[in-house]
């Protein structure tokens, strides 16, 4: 059930810019679901700017090794691609179109 829903998420990502541009909208679409009060992903606000991986939520070695801070970059990167961003991390899902992962990103700076 998890991989088939995760496969319609991919697929509705896919579409890129065809998908309206606003963050707040792409969030409650394609994050929503494990990172809005589910145990499938930490909570985040206060993510962007902050440290990698110190939510109290159980990281994966890959995003615990990581370090540094959520930068604009470094989300842009792990948005992009997880898996390459931090092995073995338990987000599969990506945001391949550009403008998705900004709105995104800019949204995540809301979130206080």
């Amino acid at each position: 059930m998890l991989r088939t829903t995760a496969a319609a998420i991919a697929l509705t990502l896919a579409a890129g810019p065809a998908l309206a541009q606003d963050g707040a909208q792409l969030f409650n679409m394609q994050c929503k679901m494990c990172h809005g009060g589910s145990p499938m992903g930490p909570a985040l606000s206060g993510v962007a700017g902050g440290p990698v991986a110190a939510k109290a939520f159980a990281y994966s070695p890959g995003l615990k090794n990581k370090g540094g801070t959520w930068t604009d970059a470094n989300l842009d990167a792990f948005l992009k691609a997880p898996t390459a961003f931090a092995p073995g991390t338990k987000m599969l899902i990506s945001v391949p179109a550009e403008g998705n992962r900004k709105a995104i990103i800019e949204y995540l700076k809301t979130l206080k």
